[in-house]
This record gives structure tokens, C-alpha cells and sequence, in this order.
């Protein structure tokens, strides 16, 4: 049986990081999550940070109001999650967060945060938002994420876009298919993202069971000389 298209998730976070720049109010990240929808972007992903460095809480309201898909990585923070729940996204991804931090560093460690963050998983599954760890692709963390009730893991792509050789990347790929494997095995969806870009998406999008990449910042920079619909469309047609 052929598999549903995969969703392309673009995150809009580093137009909001150059509005910050000014403190002003163009570009505007909501008219950016249109024009992404437009060219092909199956959900709009964003990232609220503790130190509101990009999206503000304005922002993420007023993109949960646009029709279509809306998904909120965050972290495992008391303030953060009632900003989010108050918005009332599609989805939610837990992510990591350290203070300082250029992006995030690598997945959540949930064999060790095992008890708080099933806690607040059964906090988010309660308010009805699909809930998402964004993980290492590994075994052990599979299994952690399953038995804390997840209903999809986001595989960390960095060590794959990171790989300097062919074989380091098809090791890397590898990785990615197995722990990918297990989690389809276990019923939860599959997401991956983290360094993607035009050069090195199409065999991640290949992977069997994958349902969905959440890319950004290549998005954006591209965006810089081709426009933002044109460089949504690109990347549309390389995950298709």
C-alpha cells in the first residue's frame, strides 16, 4: 500500500528573530505562515522560548487562529505550557532549552526526565493537543516515549546533516530508518527535523513511515534571495 504524501512542516521562527531585530513590526511572522501554506506547507511550526528571543505570545495566538495547522515546540516549563495551552495549537513538541543556546542541542533526555515529563505529556494529551518528544533517534528513547504516551516522536536529524562522508551519513541514515521502524512498529508518528536543507533532505523524506520534516532556517535563508514562496515550493518539491 503506498504511503500518504509527507507533511512539510516550516517553521517561521527566524522571521520573527529578524523582526526582533528591530523591535518593529514588519516582517510579520503571520503573514509569513500564509504565504508558506500557499506555497505548500502542510503545518506552520514555531518555537516559543522562555526568553521570547523570535515568536512572542501575540504571535503564537494569532497564528492558532489561522486555519490550518498550527505546531508549538516548547519546553518542559510551567509558564511556557500555559502560554501555549492558552493558544490552543494543533500539536505540541517538547523540546530541550538551555539558556544561551544558538539552537537546540540535540533531543530530550527522557529515560533521566522520565517522570515529568510523562506528567506533563498526560497535561497536554488532557487539553486535546497531539503530543510530540523531539528525541535522539534511539531505541531506548523510543521506548520511553512510548511508554509515556506520546503520540509522535521527532527524530533529531543533526548527526545525519552533520556527517562530513558518504559513510558516516549513510550510517547516519540508517539510524534514522531503524529507530523510524520501531516507532511505526509501536503505532506513534513519525517527524524529523533539525539541519535539513536542499542538499541533504530527499533521502530523509525517503525513509519508509516517515510522515513528516519540520525544516526552518534553510527555508528562511533561502527565502532571502528567492522569496519566501519560492523557496516553501522547493523545498515542497524535493520532500515530494
Amino acid at each position: 500500500m503506498k504511503e500518504q504524501r509527507i507533511k512539510l512542516g516550516v517553521n517561521i521562527d527566524h522571521i520573527a528573530t529578524l523582526r526582533q531585530a528591530r523591535r518593529d513590526i514588519d516582517p510579520d511572522p503571520v503573514a509569513a505562515a500564509q504565504v508558506a501554506r500557499q506555497a505548500g506547507a502542510d503545518l506552520i511550526v514555531c518555537h516559543l522560548r522562555r526568553d521570547r528571543r523570535h515568536i512572542q505570545d501575540e504571535d503564537l495566538q494569532k497564528l492558532c487562529r489561522l486555519k490550518g495547522e498550527t505546531h508549538v515546540e516548547l519546553s518542559d516549563d510551567p509558564k511556557v505550557i500555559a502560554a501555549v495551552l492558552k493558544a490552543r495549537p494543533t500539536s505540541v513538541c517538547l523540546v530541550p532549552e538551555r539558556p544561551g543556546e544558538v539552537s537546540t542541542e540535540g533531543g530530550l533526555d527522557v529515560v533521566r526526565n522520565f517522570k515529568s515529563l510523562q506528567k506533563t505529556v498526560a497535561r497536554l494529551k488532557k487539553s486535546g493537543l497531539e503530543v510530540s518528544l523531539f528525541l535522539a533517534p534511539e531505541a531506548p528513547n523510543v521506548r520511553a516515549a512510548h511508554n509515556m504516551g506520546a503520540d509522535v516522536v521527532e527524530f533529531d536529524t543533526s548527526d545525519y546533516t552533520a556527517a562530513k562522508t558518504k559513510p558516516a551519513q549513510k550510517a547516519e541514515l540508517e539510524r534514522l530508518e531503524l529507530a523510524t521502524y520501531m516507532a511505526w512498529e509501536m503505532g506513534m508518528t513519525v517527524h524529523s527535523g533539525h539541519g535539513l536543507d536542499y542538499h541533504n533532505v530527499t533521502p530523509v523524506a525517503r525513509v519508509p513511515h516517515m510522515s513528516a520534516l519540520n525544516i526552518g532556517y534553510s527555508i528562511v535563508a533561502r527565502a532571502v534571495f528567492v522569496g519566501l514562496k519560492s523557496a516553501v515550493s522547493e523545498m515542497r518539491r524535493l520532500v515530494d
